[in-house]
């Protein structure tokens, strides 16, 4: 039998990634879950036993072929078991039509996968349509959920798909699957087809909702530095789905269960450990702020009078929308900057904050928290800090 340990919250304390919000996510449950495919010789999963903690991201990642995408889908049933039981909130998923299950797990693919002659709003609608709610409460939920991932209600409801960028699909994808506010979301390769800026950004995204609603994500990757992003547990398989390590980050990193976890790890495991350092762990610098609308003379003044040459352009929300130079400012008020910004949730990697100081001209990076808020900015000093700190620990 392949199993993986009951963690409980109790043995493991608080998740890493999520925060604040009360949890509303629910417990699956796997024991000897056995996907046989006929003609096969050997199962393509092989008696699967793992416990997933209610409010909890945990990552299955591990070799093309081993298994994950079909233990992700037998969950919700799109693909079902040949046997073993799978539990969410202690409710065996066969007690359930497929079709009832699916409207309570939330499922979010590569690309979005939208629906191309429906608008936004069509597309976050299906599911809370389906159970029947009232159109009122179904606009409401939209402009909510577009609020949620990023997306101004009054620029996107109406558009069709096809009038997004990739990374836009996929936010609204996003926002479909957590429609019907399901205990649940399963995700399989969400961020795959996407450029890796957009990729990190939709990454903090995600760990910036999950801040907030708590719910309980699976989520299948090949990358082992996504897993170790935002895995609160990471799930390495082998073929057939034999559990390799089910562990933390940490753990995994530093205490690889066989010489397969290592090599899947890989090497530089040290450097990975980079990846486990979060912005909100380093001292952010305070700079100087301004409001969409405000007098530009006086904005020009605070600048001055701080010593400094630029300042962040906040929404009437305390959203960042801009960080231009002193010498940018223009006109009697200021606007909305046309250059687009790169934040970092404040649950972003310092490899992520690295990479984008690489490419400021700033040498730093604007820092959100829940909703996008404006906290502050982090540099290079601060991060080189860090890592000084570090390494003088471990010595």
């Amino acid at each position: 039998m392949t199993t993986a340990p009951d963690l409980t919250k109790d043995e493991q304390g608080e998740p890493s990634s999520t925060g604040g919000g009360e949890v509303s996510g629910a417990e699956i449950v796997l024991r000897d879950v056995v996907k046989q495919y006929p003609g096969q010789k050997t199962p393509a999963v092989q008696s699967l036993s793992l416990t997933i903690p209610a409010g909890e991201i945990v990552m299955f990642v591990g070799p093309s072929g081993c298994g994950k995408t079909t233990s992700l889908k037998m969950i919700n049933r799109l693909i079902e078991p040949t046997s073993g039981t799978i539990l969410i909130d202690g409710q065996d998923v066969k007690q359930q039509s497929q079709t009832e299950l699916r409207r309570r797990v939330g499922y979010v693919i590569q690309g979005g996968s939208l629906f191309p002659h429906m608008t936004v709003t069509k597309n976050i609608a299906i599911v809370p349509k389906l159970l029947g709610w009232d159109a009122d409460r179904i606009s409401t939920r939209v402009d909510e959920l577009l609020d949620l991932v990023g997306l101004d209600p009054e620029r996107y409801r109406d558009r069709y798909p096809r009038e997004l960028s990739g990374g836009q699909q996929q936010r609204v994808g996003v926002a479909r699957g957590l429609a019907a506010d399901p205990p649940v979301i399963l995700m399989d390769e969400p961020f795959g087809a996407v450029d890796p800026i957009t990729r990190q950004r939709l990454q903090d995204e995600l760990l910036s909702i999950q801040r907030e609603l708590r719910k309980t994500i699976v989520c299948v990757t090949h990358d082992i530095d996504e897993a170790i992003k935002l895995g609160d547990r990471i799930l390495i398989l082998q073929e057939g789905a034999q559990v390799a390590q089910y562990d933390t980050p940490e753990v995994v990193l530093s205490a690889p269960a066989n010489d397969f976890v290592a090599d899947f790890v890989g090497a530089g495991s040290s450097l990975k450990a980079l990846s486990l350092a979060r912005v909100n762990e380093v001292e952010l610098r305070q700079e100087v702020t301004a409001t969409i609308g405000e007098s530009t003379a006086e904005v020009r003044k605070r600048v001055e009078d701080a010593g400094s040459r630029s300042v962040v352009v906040l929404d009437g929300r305390g959203r960042p929308r801009g960080w231009p130079w002193l010498r940018q400012l223009k006109g009697e008020t200021i606007v909305e900057p046309t250059e687009d910004l790169v934040n970092l949730d404040q649950r972003a990697t310092l490899n992520d904050a690295l990479d984008t100081m690489l490419s400021s001209s700033h040498g730093g990076a604007v820092v959100t928290g829940d909703r996008d808020q404006y906290l502050g900015v982090v540099d290079f000093d601060a991060v080189t800090a860090y890592i000084r700190n570090l390494e003088a620990e471990h010595e």
